[in-house]
């Protein structure tokens, strides 16, 4: 048996240069990694939690289960159903995990459980066993019980499409839509699904400036309206030639689905790496502009960035063969701002005074889920933040739907 995992954005590996955060579409591939690899197998005893994860204990046991898995936007639910006559007797428990900025699902043996495995599902005898390993390098991914879709998130634009172009043009009176239209794309109570890498090329496709305002690109879509006169064909035809922006939030992760493989972990291998690759045309490639949204994360695109653009910002353009550091690591984790002047270097510079109250204000279902709320409280208190200290309990991460913004993925 070959051993795989799905649903990372880690480091490619020696070879590779560039990495991604767990969007949409990797929650897709990693559910159907799950389905596929535990399809014929049999789990039994306990769910084992590493010591160092703070994510909530799995009070599950059974002599015998079978694990399957399905996907919602940025969410994976994992339910264990016992077999008949397993014991003890009880029901099936579900789990919803959000992968944050590195987790997958790897099927490996029992006696060698891979680095960072902080949930561990093993199979029943006989040997060799196997075990089902949530990973997750950064810990910024976590699971909560009961199954539940995370509240507030709207419809998955891969699985969902009609109730999700309900949903956003319904709703674009709401002041999200006052926002650019790349920033908007990274809320998850109207766009479910899409991440940074999605929104870079699903603007580049339709030419739409990234700072354009989100409403003034939207509500045209309100109006648009197929000719009475045309035949079925001759609509579909006219849909799939001129797809509109909602219907590419849909079209393009279906995409990156298509693409299949196992996955762009460490062991997805170069071929599926690189048709990943090969597929972008926008995000981190030669020739493309880029600037930090609000929130800190990087849009890629080509042109004008639009009336919204920040003040001050001067878009950087992508050189062919550049910098060793991959595009996500410079988008996905941007590094720390350096400190800000001092008063006098910034009266020299001809600075403005920089005050609190210019600092964006994060709001709670605007923030990616895959980002973790006490990355600044981390930098106050050192290793506590860092996963090092007493497990906590989880809230339900309803505060960071709105802008994806830090993150997810």
């Amino acid at each position: 048996m070959r051993f795989a995992s799905l649903g990372e954005e880690g480091s490619q590996g020696p070879g590779h240069s560039s990495h991604r955060m767990p969007e949409g579409p990797e929650l897709h591939l990693a559910s159907h990694f799950v389905n596929e690899a535990c399809r014929d197998l049999v789990f039994s005893g306990c769910v084992e939690k590493s010591p160092i994860s703070r994510n909530p204990e799995v009070p599950f046991e059974s002599s015998a289960y079978h694990i399957s898995a399905l996907a919602r936007g940025k969410e994976l639910r994992l339910t264990l159903s016992p077999l008949p006559g397993a014991q003890p007797l009880r029901e099936p428990l579900a789990l919803v995990f959000r992968f944050g900025m590195s987790g997958s699902f790897q099927l490996a043996p029992s006696d060698a459980l891979p680095p960072h495995a902080h949930l561990r599902f093993y199979t029943a005898p006989p040997s060799p066993g196997l075990a089902l390993c949530f990973v997750d390098i950064r810990r910024f991914g976590h699971w909560e019980l009961g199954g539940k879709w995370q509240p507030g998130r709207g419809p998955c634009v891969l699985l969902e499409y009609e109730q999700f172009r309900e949903n956003v043009l319904r709703n674009l009176v709401d002041k999200a839509f006052d926002r650019p239209i790349c920033e908007a794309l990274l809320d998850q109570r109207f766009f479910n699904g899409i991440g940074n890498y999605l929104r870079a090329e699903i603007l580049y496709r339709l030419k739409i400036p990234p700072f354009e305002k989100a409403r003034t690109v939207l509500e045209a879509l309100q109006q648009r309206r197929p000719s009475p006169e045309l035949t079925l064909s001759q609509k579909i035809r006219a849909k799939l030639q001129n797809p509109d922006l909602l219907e590419l939030c849909h079209s393009v992760p279906k995409e990156v689905v298509q693409l299949g493989g196992k996955g762009y972990g460490q062991e997805s291998g170069e071929e599926d790496y690189a048709a990943f690759r090969a597929w972008l045309q926008c995000y981190g490639m030669a020739g493309m502009s880029s600037l930090r949204d609000r929130h800190g994360r990087t849009i890629w695109f080509q042109g004008d960035p639009g009336p919204l653009a920040p003040k001050g910002g001067r878009p950087h353009k992508k050189k062919s063969k550049g910098a060793q550091q991959s595009p996500e690591d410079k988008m996905e984790n941007p590094p720390p701002p350096s400190k800000a002047p001092s008063k006098t270097r910034r009266a020299r510079r001809g600075l403005p005074e920089q005050t609190t109250a210019q600092q964006p204000k994060r709001t709670s279902l605007q923030q990616d889920p895959g980002v973790s709320p006490v990355t600044e409280k981390g930098k106050r208190r050192g290793r506590q933040a860092s996963g090092f200290c007493r497990p906590q309990r989880i809230k339900a991460d309803t505060s960071s739907l709105e802008t994806e913004g830090t993150s997810a993925s």
